[in-house]
């Protein structure tokens, strides 16, 4: 053991992760060790840091590549990772390949730059022992988010100064099977303690199975999702300069039938409603006469605002419908300014000349004049005669109604009566001197959706992905029955969202909801396909209580969407107390910092005032009450970011906030100057639009919310995500939320108090679940921790 209490850690590289049927889901980590060091190395911490210290002997990490192949329940997976010694001597390292469970892993491989490395596995005890030592030595909790029964420690190999290795793991796992839905984790989060951004990340997975392959979803990432057939299909990311913040996860389903669907329940509490999710897939793609025939109008504001770029967007936007419309469609383009032109009279069936003729229309449209937006909703409504199949009005607008009708409400009225055959209407809204609340109520009342435009973005671009999305509709007018087989319906409420509408071939429907009963259950999903009624059941189980937090992430997605439609309702019907308490307590609870309780992150805040949020206490509800005025303003920078943001949380497909809200990247990869760092307590910068994952990428957990002024991105530096817990820190104590009750200076006789690193500290660590090891693991150097474990206060300094 004397050379083992000379190692010290260099990072966790997050590798594997194994999953056996019927147990727990647990992360394992790589830890790359150095045999000879010349002084402790600290743990890397992710970029930017306050006064940054150089690291003696450091590496970086140039690339993160994963290769699986997964035939039903079996996935072979090969991890490569190129990594750069940058310090200036030669290193002794191995690796330790910490595992969850022991034989979770079959056939493990170690390759050196193609030179095979032994690897043991070290028994129970002495993986431990090992473990315990390296996390001692550094001072710091970051392994904790895995606790193993077994570990694999490879031999030594040199890394000259300034040389890079590749190294490469391949290994076969059991994936875990719940019903007919299958289960693929791979741990990313931990890559976050990495001293600089992973340069490269890439990840592909091939899925193949032997029945029809459904869906496919991931809660924590956005993927590229290929199919290729019935039976398979190639989900990838790729990523640069990156800092993942969650793990990896899949899941995918399969069925006999064509339509199918699954479901996922997650109980904390037996005595409170649980959590349920709906993955509903129809068949991938339909074939020649299969295809459901659809009407589509493409109605587009010409008016002298759309002049120069925008016009030229919407025309390509335009054509882009235009030639992807099936064989049997039927459409027609309206183009409107203070007058209102269609291409023609009445709707057109799709062939060759009725496109090119419709295309040659649009390439002579030009801007000028005034928004008769209620004129051309009127024409288009009165071409949509034929209910017996799908319609869809793609609207767009870059202004306010200035000419005919520009009553909001008598517009959407309008627009509401004329709609005799449940057309769908999705607005779109381009820049910020649209009403925004008139598009959302007009998609509200219309079946629809809205989609919002910043002015640096391109129209045809959101145009495009979202008839991508509708292009080809299998079954309409759908409705969804739940039914116990103990105890009968109406046992769900709370359905995000609350109707849905239509199924496409390709695409999933994501239903969230809460669920007041438990036992077997049957569901029910009755539409239209084509000019007939078909009606499919499946079987479900909705759990009386969880035993883990393997579907924890259900909740927060129910909580995500629950908070779009609270914002939607006192956006359209005007202020609810009770909608605006349960705002507060949702954002509090989840970590979901809005634009109207952005105060939660205020620096200055107490330990009381946290706790009054917690409660939906007075003092909270009036600084909510204050900030949902906001929502008067129906147009301008901030009616339109507004409206934008809520949809983000209505929408939300993934239980992370990072697709809420963008940042933009400085000069240096990340975005500069964050208020007070990881550390530190206090609003950080405001930032400008930009990709979803450079929010996580600098921040790394920190929640982040919108400052709908300035339609940019604020880093709340005092409150963390970890899971579907809440860290705040409140007068140098991160406190845990559901610890936000009590105070550690008034209640003192309340709390037990552990030195981190202590013998009871890893006695604690030894009896936490994975969920409560990671949150011990986000306290750093110098801070303190107060936290509610089984029922017990902790404060952990």
């Amino acid at each position: 053991m004397s050379r083992l209490k000379r190692l010290a850690l260099w990072g966790p590289l997050a590798l594997m992760i194994a999953l056996l049927s019927g147990a727990l889901n647990a992360s394992a980590q790589t830890v790359v060790i150095i045999h000879d060091p010349i002084r402790p190395i600290p743990l890397p911490r992710p970029i930017p840091r306050p006064s940054p210290q150089p690291i003696p002997e450091s590496y970086k990490i140039k690339s993160l590549e994963v290769d699986a192949n997964i035939e039903d329940q079996i996935a072979k997976v090969q991890v490569s990772q190129t990594f750069e010694n940058t310090c200036s001597r030669q290193l002794q390292v191995s690796f330790l390949f910490p595992l969850p469970y022991d034989g979770a892993i079959d056939s493990l491989t170690l390759l050196v730059d193609g030179k095979e490395y032994p690897a043991k596995l070290l028994p129970k005890d002495k993986a431990r022992q090992i473990y315990e030592e390296i996390v001692r030595k550094n001072q710091d909790p970051a392994l904790l988010e895995w606790v193993g029964t077994g570990m694999f420690q490879t031999s030594v190999f040199p890394v000259p100064a300034g040389a890079t290795r590749k190294v490469t793991i391949t290994y076969s796992q059991l994936l875990r099977k719940d019903n007919r839905l299958t289960d693929f984790l791979f741990p990313l989060s931990t890559a976050r303690f990495t001293d600089k951004p992973l340069e490269k990340l890439r990840m592909r997975l091939t899925v193949n199975t032997t029945e029809k392959l459904k869906s496919v979803y991931s809660p924590t990432h956005e993927v590229d999702v290929k199919r290729k057939g019935k039976n398979r299909a190639v989900v990838t990311i790729e990523e640069t300069d990156c800092v993942p913040t969650d793990d990896f996860r899949l899941f995918f389903d399969t069925a006999k039938t064509d339509l199918s669907a699954s479901v996922l329940t997650y109980r904390p509490e037996g005595d409170e409603d649980g959590y349920f999710l709906l993955l509903a897939s129809p068949p991938i793609e339909q074939e020649g006469d299969e295809k459901t025939k659809k009407s589509v109008i493409f109605v587009v504001d010409r008016s002298g605002s759309m002049s120069g770029e925008k016009i030229e967007q919407a025309k390509e936007a335009a054509k882009f419908v235009l030639n992807n419309l099936n064989e049997g469609d039927t459409f027609n383009i309206i183009a409107y300014d203070s007058d209102v032109e269609s291409f023609q009279p009445e709707l057109q069936k799709l062939d060759d000349k009725s496109r090119k003729s419709a295309i040659d229309f649009v390439d002579n449209l030009y801007a000028g004049g005034s928004t008769n937006i209620d004129g051309a909703l009127s024409k288009a409504m009165g071409m949509l005669k034929d209910a017996s199949r799908p319609s869809y009005v793609l609207f767009l607008t870059d202004g306010l109604p200035t000419h005919g009708e520009q009553n909001e409400a008598k517009i959407v009225d309008g627009a509401k009566k004329r709609n005799d055959v449940r057309a769908r209407v999705i607005s779109f809204g381009v820049g910020y001197d649209v009403n925004s609340r008139l598009l959302d109520r007009l998609s509200r009342e219309c079946f629809g959706q809205s989609e919002y435009v910043r002015p640096n973005e391109d129209i045809e671009a959101h145009v495009a992905r979202l008839y991508n999305k509708i292009s080809a509709p299998v079954m309409t007018n759908v409705a969804i029955k739940y039914d116990l087989e103990h105890g009968g319906g109406n046992f769900v409420n709370r359905l995000q969202p609350k109707e849905a509408h239509d199924l496409f071939a390709g695409e999933q429907l994501i239903i969230a909801g809460r669920y007041r009963k438990h036992g077997d259950a049957k569901i029910t999903i009755v539409g239209t396909v084509g000019d007939k009624k078909q009606k499919v059941a499946f079987p479900a189980k909705f759990v009386k209580e969880s035993d883990d937090q393997t579907y924890a992430f259900v909740e927060k997605l129910w909580a995500m969407r629950r908070i779009g439609e609270i914002i939607d309702e006192i956006d359209l019907n005007g202020k609810n107390d009770e909608l605006i308490k349960e705002l507060v307590s949702l954002s509090t609870k989840h970590g979901i910092i809005t634009p109207y309780t952005s105060f939660l992150a205020d620096e200055n805040a107490t330990v009381s005032d946290l706790a009054d949020a917690r409660r939906g206490g007075m003092q909270s509800f009036e600084l909510a009450e204050a900030e949902t005025r906001k929502l008067a303003e129906s147009s301008g920078r901030s009616g339109f970011a507004q409206r934008s943001q809520k949809g983000a949380y209505q929408k939300a497909d993934r239980a992370n906030s990072s697709g809420l809200g963008a940042l933009q990247k400085g000069t240096d990869g990340y975005a500069a100057g964050v208020g007070g760092g990881f550390g530190g307590g206090g609003r950080g910068p405001a930032m400008p639009a930009a990709t979803p994952q450079a929010t996580a990428n600098a921040y790394a957990g920190n929640a982040v919310y919108r400052d709908v002024e300035n339609d940019v991105t604020v880093v709340a530096s005092n409150v963390r995500n970890v899971g579907n817990d809440t860290l705040f820190l409140r007068n140098k104590v991160w406190i845990a939320e559901s610890a936000g009750d009590i105070d550690p200076e008034k209640d003192k006789s309340k709390i037990k108090t552990v030195e981190r690193f202590s013998k009871e500290y890893f006695s604690l660590v030894a009896a936490n679940n994975k969920q409560q090891n990671a949150l011990l693991a986000q306290q750093r150097q110098g801070e303190q921790l107060l936290c509610n474990l089984r029922g017990q206060y902790y404060l952990i300094k």
